[in-house]
């Protein structure tokens, strides 16, 4: 017999802080190395033009639009970084641009928001858990430093 979760049960917050996400971003990609799938990590940074102050938390509003596996960890008010289980390279674009469109709904009506996102995966573009997050990290800030708009990929 199985259950069928409802509104009164506890939903899982994959909205973690820093030390969590390090470990379960290390733990995925030890599992990864043995069960040979790809762990991906996208840094976004949003910014936007005079915000609600009783809006939700960024990080809150966009693990709505990520799939159960994946978590969340708030860089800075603006900036976020996703863990991505069994998400290649060729995948982050489109889930750039699937958050980004969903992101214009946290702004107010008639604003516009501005991004930049850096994407990396391993083992495909790097060796590491660390290396994974520095990747996606420095790249979200060359995107930011370019003029936005855009995500960059390790070549």
């Amino acid at each position: 017999m199985t259950s069928t979760p409802n509104s009164t049960e506890a939903v899982p917050n994959r909205v973690v802080d820093e030390r969590l996400f390090n470990f379960v971003l290390d733990l995925e990609v030890r599992k990864s190395q043995r069960l040979q799938y790809c762990v991906s990590v996208i840094c976004i940074d949003a910014e936007f033009p005079k915000a609600d102050p009783s809006a939700m938390p960024l990080a809150d509003w966009i693990v709505r639009y990520i799939r159960s596996t994946d978590v969340v960890f708030q860089l800075l008010p603006s900036s976020l970084a996703l863990l991505l289980i069994d998400a290649e390279t060729a995948s982050l674009p489109s889930i750039v641009h699937r958050l980004t469109d969903q992101l214009q709904g946290f702004v107010p009506q008639g604003a516009t928001l501005t991004w930049s996102a850096g994407g990396a995966c391993y083992p495909l573009t790097a060796a590491g858990a660390q290396e994974l997050l520095q990747q996606a990290r420095g790249l979200m800030s060359q995107a930011k430093e370019a003029g936005g708009e855009r995500l960059y990929l390790p070549r």
